[in-house]
């Protein structure tokens, strides 16, 4: 295996990240540089765990989440506990972000009704001066539904 190693700056710049949050997962105890000086060194294994945080990150899952997955690298099982424990939070996540959008599929449904209903109210205000108010127009609204429902 390479000897490779990475400096806080490669790191950020290959992974598009400040070396501060770089610095916030080596705080958390997410990676483990060694030092050289006062230069921060990171060798392939952090940049691997890097790897796998930020994608953690961007598929919602909390630090702790995260931290419980990547460490069970080392037990020592051919990564067997890893891959039950990251399936089952993967079910969990996946669970949970399908039911945010149905919530957001029924919030854009809703909102779109009401922009088209506030829509035509106000083209209707705009042609008369006469126009009902924004109850009467939903009144009116609901009168000829229920004719068209009769």
């Amino acid at each position: 295996m390479s000897d490779k190693t990475y400096t806080i700056t490669e790191l950020a710049h290959e992974y598009d990240v400040t070396p501060r949050a770089i610095r916030f997962y080596e705080d958390k105890g997410l990676l483990h540089p060694s030092r050289q000086g006062m230069m921060r060194v990171y060798a392939r294994r952090d940049r691997a765990r890097l790897q796998l945080i930020l994608r953690g990150k961007r598929l919602g899952f909390s630090l702790a989440e995260i931290r419980e997955m990547i460490d069970l690298y080392d037990v020592g099982d051919g990564r067997v506990e890893q891959m039950k424990l990251t399936l089952k939070r993967s079910q969990e996540r996946l669970a949970a972000l399908e039911l945010q959008k149905r919530d957001i599929d029924d919030a854009i449904l809703q909102l779109k009704h009401d922009v088209r209903i506030i829509d035509e109210f106000l083209k209707v205000k705009e042609r008369s001066r006469e126009a009902p108010s924004f109850k009467e127009f939903i009144q009116g609204r609901v009168g000829q539904l229920a004719e068209v429902a009769e």
